[in-house]
């Protein structure tokens, strides 16, 4: 059996009815607004604390039953058939209560920024660029997810030097965020005329979303400039591209925009901005919090090599989790559920050792 700290389920039952009961009272939409978020943010927490509770009363129940020598032999027969099927689910119920109560990632629940980035390998790293950016548009797609390109710089031969996507729905960032790092790719290349196995690379960044409210950025740490780009005049005079690039002094993070608006491309500049700012901050705090950073799936590094995609063998290598499928060609049509629920997994267990450790 788990020992849960029962003290803080209670706390949490009780927060959760506290909160019913005012969000019935009629506050104010702001407030509202606030409480029904952590409603819903703890709502399974707190059925699934009920129905453990439920089934421990139905546990005891039966043992008293069976520990009493006034039960009839047919009673005494149906409660020593109930009572493994309650340990077992009371088993679950604790096991699933564990992983709800441990420290939540703050950016889980965000919208993301998802950065994809040729390699070494040329046009061939292009390439597979755009078989990554196809895989998270189609796994995007299957989660409901709304997904939009925000930049795009394309390859010589297809596929992409650079593509920016925005990813909105829910629970994006914590099923995306071990995804950052380098993806490696062996395979022959449609030009290699002699059937050679060639490697290359891409390099995948997944930033959370961040609010105005999260990083401020000040006017006087900003450079803008912009370049007007020529355009097919007559009536586009008005849509001709409009570059921006944003540098941010202190950092020294540059990001371009080039789309057909200066006022979308500055937009969307700021957004990936105060993103990649937001993501730096969270590197920080979390190696302040812990040097060894244990509970990251691997180290976070952009340039950590952190999967292989071998298409000869349609093998796919999770080398963090030495995870290896062989259904290369599902995963890279979006399927990749399976690859990202054993990271989680991972990321989980590694948490609750680090709470027993604590």
């Amino acid at each position: 059996m788990i020992n849960l700290p029962r003290d803080r389920m209670d706390q949490v039952v009780k927060r959760f009815d506290m909160l019913e009961a005012q969000m019935a009272a009629g506050p104010a939409p702001d407030a509202y607004v606030k409480m029904a978020a952590e409603y819903s943010d703890i709502q399974e927490m707190v059925a699934k604390i009920r129905e453990l509770r439920a089934a421990e009363r139905e546990q005891e129940d039966l043992e008293a039953m069976l520990g009493d020598k006034g039960t009839d032999s047919e009673m005494r027969a149906l409660a020593e058939a109930d009572l493994p099927e309650v340990e077992s689910r009371i088993e679950a119920l604790q096991q699933e209560i564990q992983i709800l109560l441990l420290p939540k990632d703050a950016a889980d629940e965000r919208n993301a920024i998802l950065e994809i980035r040729a390699g070494t390998g040329g046009d061939e790293a292009a390439l597979f660029a755009g078989d990554l950016f196809r895989m998270y548009e189609r796994y995007s797609a299957s989660k409901g997810w709304r997904f939009e390109v925000v930049s795009a710089s394309d390859g010589e031969v297809g596929g992409f030097k650079e593509i920016i996507a925005s990813v909105s729905g829910k629970g994006v960032f914590a099923h995306l965020k071990f995804e950052s790092g380098a993806h490696r790719v062996q395979r022959v290349p449609a030009t290699e005329a002699q059937g050679r196995i060639h490697t290359s690379a891409a390099t995948v960044a997944v930033l959370p979303e961040a609010e105005e409210v999260d990083i401020e950025i000040k006017a006087e740490d900003i450079r803008i400039d912009t370049m007007r780009a020529s355009g097919s005049g007559g009536q586009h005079v008005n849509t001709t591209d409009s570059a921006v690039r944003i540098t941010h002094l202190p950092t020294g993070i540059m990001v371009v925009q080039a789309e057909k608006s200066q006022h979308q491309n500055r937009a969307r500049a700021m957004q990936i901005l105060r993103a990649r700012l937001y993501d730096l901050e969270r590197g920080r705090a979390d190696l302040e919090r812990s040097e060894s950073r244990k509970s990251q799936v691997g180290s976070g590094d952009r340039s950590e090599r952190i999967r292989t995609y071998n298409f000869p063998q349609g093998r796919l290598t999770d080398h963090r989790i030495n995870l290896t499928l062989y259904k290369l060609d599902r995963v890279m049509e979006g399927e990749l559920d399976e690859v990202v629920n054993a990271l989680i997994a991972d990321h989980q267990s590694k948490l609750l050792a680090e709470m027993k450790e604590g």
